[in-house]
């Protein structure tokens, strides 16, 4: 099981990580909203909102995180990591939410078709569209890396509005780039792309904290590596089943082995103990293994 050294260690590292977000989105949030007014550009503006809605979701991240990374107690006795994903969920639908007002805006100016809507963008909103693909892209690749290295779903989760947010500023570059070479329309329409985006992220993003929440199993791979620790023990004979849930981040695991009916109880519980042990040392994301030996059935 995790023990509290790690946990605030997680806590630790994915607070930090946290605040770094919401130093970088207020500030770039700010500067895109003010390229997109002065520079007339409605694709601009709405990634300012999708930025802006960045700060917000590091603030759920923040929360559950905080929740998770509390001990079990009398009432949560396995501890509360699923918490997390909640806080994963959430964010999830704040995300679309965005994406269908973004789209919402961008259509009506299309469908409009009217010509005191569609206003030709300054360059100024070109660079802050640059900027932000670069900057978004590094903040990506830095919350994917600290998700992976303490394995959180809503820090994932997390990076992947980082790269949704660095994918609307290529949407905005081409759409703000159209208007600039005649086609005033490229920037609406780049608003709805944009919104495209945004929603398919979020979508993968409730998938992926769905699956954690309701027992997903490990995948195939996985499962039979842990089978082939397993029967590599001394005294095991087989395997008659495995079964194996995520609980949150972690795994849980329940096998059944066969051993020699003849043998000591004792004898019976190391083997069983070894099996545990293999799972629990090879595993790492496996926060509790179960072991119930059988008698091997006599030929």
């Amino acid at each position: 099981m995790t023990n509290p050294v790690e946990k605030q260690s997680y806590k630790k590292i994915a607070m930090h990580v946290s605040y770094v977000s919401i130093v970088i989105n207020v500030m770039l949030s700010i500067g895109k909203f003010i390229a997109g007014i002065v520079g007339n550009s409605a694709a601009m503006v709405s990634d300012a909102v999708h930025s802006a809605s960045d700060v917000f979701s590091t603030f759920i991240v923040m929360i559950g995180v905080k929740l998770s990374s509390k001990a079990p107690d009398a009432t949560h006795q396995y501890g509360h990591d699923k918490l997390e994903y909640i806080a994963a969920i959430f964010l999830a639908f704040i995300l679309a939410l965005t994406g269908i007002g973004i789209g919402y805006e961008g259509l009506k100016i299309i469908i409009s078709r009217n010509p005191a809507q569609l206003v030709t963008p300054s360059f100024l909103p070109l660079i802050a569209a640059v900027v932000s693909i670069v900057v978004k892209e590094w903040m990506f690749i830095y919350t994917r890396g600290a998700a992976r290295q303490i394995n959180s779903g809503a820090l994932m989760a997390d990076a992947w509005h980082h790269r949704s947010d660095a994918l609307s500023s290529i949407g905005s570059f081409v759409g703000i780039g159209g208007a600039l070479l005649g086609f005033p329309i490229m920037d609406s329409i780049a608003s709805v792309i944009i919104a495209i985006m945004i929603i398919h992220a979020s979508w993968k993003i409730f998938q992926d904290a769905t699956n954690k929440l309701v027992d997903h199993a490990c995948d195939s791979e996985t499962i039979e590596a842990m089978k082939a620790h397993v029967l590599k023990q001394k005294g095991v004979l087989g395997i008659d089943d495995i079964r194996t849930r995520m609980f949150g981040s972690k795994y849980y695991v329940d096998i059944d082995i066969t051993a020699d009916g003849s043998l000591p109880l004792y004898q019976a519980h190391k083997i069983a103990d070894e099996a545990h042990d293999t799972i629990e040392r090879n595993f790492p994301d496996v926060k509790h293994c179960m072991v119930h030996v059988s008698p091997a059935q006599k030929v």
